[in-house]
């Protein structure tokens, strides 16, 4: 059944399609018909031509934009001069915030231990707080039967000007390693 889709109806384009499949052109009409296209083509070349050295060029070759492509232009740099002027904003706030960072605690390592023979349950710690550059500070806790006593003791490069336990320097060597999930007995 030609021209049926299956729906129950037939196509209204059903008559067309046989009438074309049936339209046979001899060889002097399919020949008029290329010349025919050949021509407007040529014609609207010719035309194109015409028009684009109208509107788009002038004496001596010269290109003239006119103002809706030089107005085109001018928003895309003033937009690309934004950009630059915020990229160079984004890069001075990049370098105080990696001095920042580098300033912030980011080695930590905790060491604990029990301070005292008669005294258990690992109670005692320390704990060293440093920068990207080993600058911060060692915490210690001595917890003993009757009393605690807490420390604090400013570490520069890694180093203190006081005097440190065997449990603060082991503090402070872990966290300078990276190792700051260091939590073990001494």
């Amino acid at each position: 059944m030609s021209g049926d889709p299956g729906w129950g109806f037939k196509s209204p384009l059903a008559h067309v399609s046989s009438s074309l499949a049936a339209l046979e052109l001899s060889n002097s009409t399919l020949t008029l018909i290329a010349i025919v296209a050949i021509g407007l083509s040529l014609v609207a070349v010719v035309y194109a031509i015409a028009n684009a050295g109208r509107a788009g060029g002038a004496v001596g070759g010269k290109v003239r934009l006119d103002d809706a492509l030089r107005g085109i232009l001018q928003g895309h740099a003033e937009h690309i001069q934004r950009l630059e002027r915020a990229i160079r904003a984004l890069h001075a706030t990049d370098k105080k915030q990696q001095i920042e960072i580098e300033g912030s605690v980011r080695k930590v390592a905790l060491l604990r231990y029990d301070a005292f023979e008669d005294v258990g349950g690992r109670l005692s710690f320390s704990c060293a707080l440093l920068d990207e550059r080993g600058d911060g500070v060692v915490v210690t806790s001595i917890n003993g039967r009757q009393e605690t006593r807490v420390y604090a003791k400013p570490v520069t490069q890694g180093v203190s000007a006081h005097n440190l336990s065997l449990e603060e320097e082991e503090a402070i060597r872990r966290a300078l390693d990276g190792q700051t999930a260091a939590v073990e007995a001494g």
